[in-house]
């Protein structure tokens, strides 16, 4: 994965998320506080309350910066418009190997969150980088976990429409 590579969201996943990285510049004050409240109560060593209050805090910087960087390189708005391969923002129709069943699913960010009965695959997974310009009727293989390797077909694409 690049630095520079966009990530697809919805408008109102980018709001969401949006929302959520200002509250937590909001709190940022209020964490702090609570440290100082805590380092003031004496020996850090086996203070738990500090302890606990620095995590949280450490926990939240780390959010605070993937959030940054998933707003900063979104592609927000409209699915593609062209539905004719697998990009970022298209449902995609697929079949596993030696299974009967088709499954539909939404390529682009996790940070989407489920669309109904829509899965999320994010384009740097190993399936959705092997489906990632993938047309109609395209058999691609990709790694499983295990060192294994599965092949999926690509049944159909389309435009997500939310």
């Amino acid at each position: 994965m690049t630095d520079t590579q966009a990530t697809w969201l919805t408008q109102d996943a980018y709001d969401r998320l949006k929302g959520e990285l200002d509250g937590l510049i909001e709190n940022r004050p209020v964490i702090a506080a609570e440290i100082n409240a805590r380092r003031e109560e004496g020996d850090l060593k086996e203070n738990g309350g500090y302890h606990a209050a620095r995590e949280e805090q450490g926990q939240q910087e780390a959010r605070i910066r993937q959030l940054q960087e998933l707003l900063r390189t979104a592609q927000v708005g409209t699915a593609p418009s062209s539905a004719d391969e697998a990009t970022p923002g298209t449902v995609l129709e697929i079949r596993y190997e030696d299974d009967d069943e088709t499954e539909k699913v939404l390529l682009g960010s996790r940070e989407e969150g489920s669309h109904g009965d829509l899965q999320v695959i994010s384009p740097n997974s190993p399936l959705g980088a092997a489906l990632l310009g993938a047309k109609p009727g395209d058999t691609r293989e990709y790694q499983l976990p295990d060192g294994g390797s599965m092949k999926v077909t690509l049944v159909s694409v389309e435009a997500f429409t939310g």
